[in-house]
């Protein structure tokens, strides 16, 4: 795989599992009000806040996870406990897949980092 062509597929993957994976999810599990159950879990996206508590921003090689607060282990658990109550399931299911969404972004980072060093 080139870097070029992890370039172009790392956005693609990222906001597509942001934004329309939710929506499958929403469609699979919640199907009775999954538009409901689709806009509350892309609105999950406003955890990204905590973003704007580090410096530079946006630092494309930095990993979220483990790194910025909502994106802690200690907050990933609390979204775990958010899944046994009905009424914050679906909040849970959205900030959950956030979560995973940019930790296997994380990886698409660490891909490029190695193919950076085996061109160097």
């Amino acid at each position: 795989m080139s870097g070029d062509f992890i370039k172009i597929l790392q956005p693609i993957v990222h906001y597509g599992f942001h934004l329309l994976v939710p929506g499958a999810l929403a469609f699979l599990f919640f199907r009775k009000r999954w538009k409901r159950a689709w806009l509350i879990m892309v609105c999950t996206m406003v955890v990204d806040a905590d973003h704007l508590l580090a410096t530079p921003i946006f630092d494309p090689n930095r990993c979220s996870i483990g790194f910025h607060p909502l994106h802690s282990y200690y907050a990933i658990a609390f979204y775990f406990i958010l899944l046994l109550f009905p009424k914050t399931r679906i909040i849970a299911v959205g900030l959950l897949f956030h979560m995973f969404t940019d930790w296997q972004d994380c990886h698409f980072s660490q891909i490029m980092m190695h193919l950076k060093l085996l061109t160097s």
